[in-house]
């Protein structure tokens, strides 16, 4: 298709090819900025074609964003990726590209099934469903599971609602490393004459649940013996790598693929199961000190590995009440509905309460013990139970945390085996922040949702940082947010795709900032 044909497309692919311009035009990716041309009629982004595309001011995260009337093809804009872009970017810009067209055709696929998908979802795996159909505020390919064709989305991505049945494999016993907590849990793990295996390996093996998209990845694993039969019927929660396996039971397990960017691989590193637990009981410690947060943590103690990125898994245990993933109030109706069985129809009332907690929380983590969480809207989830709403946090082995700080406040610093967790810089605590709970957390929900949500949002993070005075770390984090001309952002698709690390120099792709945009809460649009 030629650029000037795909000016007359429909569907999906100008909503895609927009927002791939925006955050290629975020992030600058070499020197992207740089073809903005500034006239009596506006901005326009100056294509490869030599085409000008109209932008407009704005957007929540940038300065100008493709104007709404724009239709634009993926050509037009990889063409001018390709055009821009460094040799030693060739291969990034490449699996970029295979991003995107992934995407569109995951797009595709649910314009298609979506509804009848949600017509099957009932009971709390619904919100999931509906949460996972919610595109990225951020990162454009989100939608893409980089391999995974379309009849594997539609047998195992959360937003078509399947359900399906675990693999399993038996692992010699001495490759095996138990949480103590796993020691003796059965859960709803099978004995091995359930999955076909005879019993005499009890002796020397012990069973592990197989995503039927790894079993390739591991039938070829020297001593691994693959079962013959599957076992327990489980269904994807918004995280495509964990299922529901039973009764408030979470069980995650690593996949061959890779969403938001080629390099955030959804395999398990052995140690970050530990590094989770060890994340989790630290902010156990915090929340013994602070018993007036509203906040809940999923348990995420019980985890098994063999030291493989696919022979690896954890049990979450869930607290009693409804929970709703943050990101499925994006969806929509979620709100509504949930204003109008909790807060009399009242959704600005949610809304506020909900930003209350999280600011409060997430304030106090970072003024008085030196944390910051990356549990952005698919990591948090309200939890209704007893006439009361609650935050509930998980997946917590993305946290940085300061060991001076930690220490101030009486707590001991965890042993992480990823180093990358502990920082005694308060700006890269405060880069996180940003980035996660007000980005994320806070502003892609709260906008989507309420009139005036700057004003809302700033008055529970102002009064969230009240409660410090002039503490430095309060200083500097109101510095760093309600008083900043233009706030930090990550560069998403530059570290996970785009850039070699070497050529990056990002240490953590998920941390890796450089762009920033302007500060909605001081001057909103």
């Amino acid at each position: 298709m030629s650029a000037m044909a795909g000016l007359h497309s429909v569907g999906r692919e100008p909503y895609l090819a927009g927002r791939v311009l925006n955050a290629l035009i975020r992030e600058d990716f070499a020197g992207m900025a740089s073809r903005l041309e500034r006239g009596r009629d506006g901005v326009a982004f100056a294509l490869a074609s030599g085409r000008r595309v109209r932008l407009a001011p704005g957007g929540l995260f940038q300065d100008f964003s493709v104007s709404p009337e724009v239709t634009l093809t993926l050509a037009e804009v990889l063409e001018t990726l390709e055009a821009v872009a460094t040799p030693a970017d060739a291969s990034g810009v490449a699996a970029f590209a295979t991003e995107c067209h992934e995407t569109l055709a995951a797009l595709e696929l649910y314009d298609r099934h979506g509804a009848q998908a949600l017509e099957r979802a009932r009971g709390p795996i619904r919100y999931e469903a509906l949460a996972a159909a919610v595109d990225h505020p951020v990162y454009p390919t989100a939608r893409c599971r980089l391999g995974v064709p379309a009849e594997g989305l539609l047998a195992y991505a959360p937003e078509f609602a399947p359900a399906f049945d675990l693999r399993w494999a038996a692992v010699p016993r001495e490759r095996v490393t138990l949480a103590p907590e796993a020691e003796d849990f059965a859960g709803p793990f099978p004995g091995l004459a359930e999955v076909g295996l005879p019993g005499r390996l009890a002796d020397t093996h012990r069973l592990f649940p197989v995503h039927p998209l790894a079993l390739p990845m591991v039938t070829g694993i020297p001593g691994v013996i693959v079962a013959g039969l599957p076992y327990l019927r489980v269904r994807p929660t918004l995280s495509m790598r964990t299922v529901v396996a039973g009764e408030r039971l979470h069980l995650k397990l690593p996949i061959p693929t890779s969403t938001l960017g080629l390099r955030n691989r959804r395999s398990i590193k052995p140690a970050t199961l530990r590094d989770g637990a060890l994340a989790e009981r630290l902010l156990r410690d915090v929340l013994s000190e602070e018993p007036d947060l509203p906040v809940v943590l999923a348990d995420e103690q019980i985890h098994g590995h063999a030291e493989h990125e696919y022979l690896g898994w954890m049990i979450r245990r869930l607290p009693p009440g409804e929970i709703v993933p943050v990101a499925a109030l994006a969806a929509p109706g979620v709100l509504p509905e949930l204003a109008a069985r909790f807060y009399r129809g009242a959704v600005r009332s949610l809304i506020r309460d909900y930003l209350t907690i999280l600011f409060a929380w997430n304030v106090r983590l970072f003024v008085r013990y030196g944390i910051a969480l990356e549990a952005h809207q698919q990591n948090l989830s309200l939890v209704f139970a007893d006439g009361t709403m609650r935050l509930m946090v998980k997946d917590n082995d993305g946290l940085l945390a300061a060991p001076d700080r930690l220490g101030a406040a009486g707590l001991a610093v965890p042993g992480f085996a990823d180093e990358r967790m502990l920082t005694d810089d308060p700006h890269s605590l405060a880069d996180v922040f940003v980035t996660i709970t007000l980005h994320l957390a806070a502003a892609a929900i709260a906008f989507a949702a309420v009139e005036d949500a700057a004003g809302l949002i700033r008055d529970t993070l102002d009064g969230a940082l009240a409660e410090f005075g002039e503490h430095p770390m309060a200083r500097l984090l109101r510095a760093r947010t309600l008083d900043a001309a233009r706030l930090v952002g990550k560069s998403m698709v530059t570290a996970a795709t785009l850039v070699d690390k070497e050529r990056s120099g990002a240490r953590d792709v998920n941390k890796f900032y450089g762009t920033s945009g302007p500060n909605y809460l001081r001057f909103p649009r």
